[in-house]
C-alpha cells in the first residue's frame, strides 16, 4: 500500500482505537462472503436470463484492511481516490481463524471464520500485497476451536 493510502487509512481508523491499540498492518484486499449457494444459484440465474450465451459471478470488491492488535477494521475503498469511504466491518481477532492460503498467479486468499458466527469472509490479497498477506496470516491461526468430544 502506497504512503498516501496508508496516511489516509490511519487517518480514518486512529479515531476508532481503543486506549493503547496499535495498528500493525494495512492493505488493499478483495473481500466477500463465502456462500457457495449463493454464487452457484447466481451463476445458473445468469445463464438461464442470458439463454446460456454468458454465466456471471460476483468478484470481491476493493477494500481496505488494518489490523490491529485486538481488531480487523475493514472499509469500502475509493477506486479513484487515495482513502477510505465507508466503514464496513469491523472483527475481533480474539478466536478467530482462517483456511490454508490459496496461492494464485495474480493474488492469494484465505477465509476467516469465527466461532461467535457463521458467516465466513473470504480475503484476497493482490500479488503486490503479498507481504501484508503473510503478517497477517501470521497473526491469525490457521485451524479453529476443537469442537465436540475428543478421544485420547
Amino acid at each position: 500500500m502506497n504512503g498516501r493510502r496508508r496516511r489516509a487509512l490511519l487517518a480514518t481508523v486512529t479515531p476508532m482505537l481503543e486506549p493503547g491499540e496499535q495498528v500493525e498492518v494495512t492493505s488493499i484486499v478483495g473481500l466477500s462472503t463465502v456462500s457457495v449457494g449463493r454464487t452457484a444459484a447466481f451463476g445458473i440465474a445468469s445463464a438461464i436470463a442470458s439463454g446460456g450465451a454468458m454465466t456471471v459471478v460476483p468478484t470481491p470488491v476493493p477494500h481496505y484492511l488494518a489490523m490491529t492488535d485486538r481488531r480487523l477494521f475493514i472499509f469500502r475503498a475509493d477506486p479513484t481516490f487515495a482513502k477510505p469511504v465507508e466503514h464496513t466491518m469491523t472483527i475481533q481477532r480474539e478466536g478467530l481463524f482462517r483456511s490454508e492460503i490459496r496461492e494464485r498467479i495474480l493474488n492469494s486468499s484465505f477465509v476467516l471464520s469465527s466461532p461467535y458466527s457463521e458467516t465466513r469472509l473470504k480475503i484476497v490479497f493482490p500479488l503486490i500485497s503479498r507481504k501484508e498477506r503473510h503478517l497477517v496470516a501470521a497473526a491469525i491461526p490457521v485451524t479453529g476451536p476443537v469442537t465436540g468430544p475428543t478421544t485420547g
